[in-house]
């Protein structure tokens, strides 16, 4: 190989990769965590560079030029190769020191993981942790995190996963909220009942329907994709939301709506990168997640 003949800065390679993938400069920036004339001047650099115009600038937006669109493929085999690297590097540390990224649910990251975590910060204190509380999936493989609890198992081949103990959940609501519901001593009339939907889907719908609740549209009237917020919704005698029994049982507040109701059970994952199992600070805290949520009354 002609090592002469590279002529370019990996950096510049990169903030055009994420300037592609994020449509901007000022989103790529952010993803960056850099500043947007920074990138500008990167990008700008590479196109001197290569002797090629890889965007064409639309407003505040950014598409690729033909040639941009060439080469940015070339660019994603680099930036996978790169985080390999990265991956296989980190796996040679022997040492229980360092930053690690959990990304969790929002509910699992507010009411779980802090008394776990407190744990393991006694336990390790050289251990620095950022928690990511989304209930998006996050891209183990891109780095977004090093750790992730998922309610779902992943199929890419290059995540390992340990299956947790399911997670226990039911319908809650206010005492408030459900005498509204009831005349007198009859029970409550959950076809007329106002119940807190996460998205516009009818997914809520057709468990209800299934577990002999006869709902439809016209009983979501509030949507709220944030489970914390929508959670104090249902403490403040909004509707009727979904809540694992760890926390709800547990919160004087509210009780369960529907009693009488079978108990819903979701999937729980532990998902790391198969490189990071490697890793000792990761695999150790891989592990102590694995033994702690797998306990049967910590899961509910």
């Amino acid at each position: 190989m002609d090592w002469r003949s590279i002529n370019f800065d990996w950096n510049h390679a990169r903030a055009f990769l994420v300037t592609a993938e994020e449509g901007s400069l000022s989103a790529a920036a952010r993803a960056l965590n850099t500043t947007q004339p920074t990138l500008g001047r990167q990008v700008t650099a590479l196109e001197e560079s290569l002797g090629v115009v890889l965007f064409e600038r639309y407003g505040r937006g950014l598409t690729l030029t033909p040639a941009g669109l060439k080469l940015v493929e070339y660019v994603k085999n680099m930036s996978e190769a790169a985080n390999q690297f990265s991956l296989a590097a980190s796996g040679q540390t022997e040492s229980v020191e360092g930053n690690v990224v959990i990304s969790a649910s929002e509910v699992t990251s507010a009411f779980i993981l802090p008394e776990l975590l407190e744990q393991l910060r006694t336990r390790y204190p050289g251990i620095t942790l950022e928690i990511i509380a989304t209930n998006e999936t996050s891209d183990l493989r891109r780095r977004e995190a090093d750790i992730a609890i998922r309610a779902f198992r992943p199929q890419q081949p290059d995540l390992i996963a340990r299956r947790l103990r399911d997670i226990a959940a039911g319908f809650y609501a206010t005492p408030t909220f459900l005498q509204r519901l009831s005349s007198g001593n009859s029970a409550p009339d959950f076809h007329q009942a106002t119940f807190l939907g996460f998205n516009h889907g009818d997914e809520l719908i057709h468990l209800l329907n299934q577990l002999g609740i006869p709902v439809t549209q016209r009983n979501f009237p509030v949507i709220c994709a944030n489970h914390l917020v929508q959670w104090q919704m249902v403490k403040q005698h909004m509707g009727i939301g979904l809540m694992p029994l760890e926390v709800g049982d547990n919160d004087p507040d509210v009780q369960r709506a529907i009693p009488d109701l079978e108990e819903l059970s979701v999937d729980c994952w532990l998902v790391a990168h198969r490189e990071l199992r490697h890793n000792r600070r990761i695999r150790v805290i891989f592990d102590f997640l694995a033994q702690q949520l797998s306990d049967s009354d910590r899961m509910g």
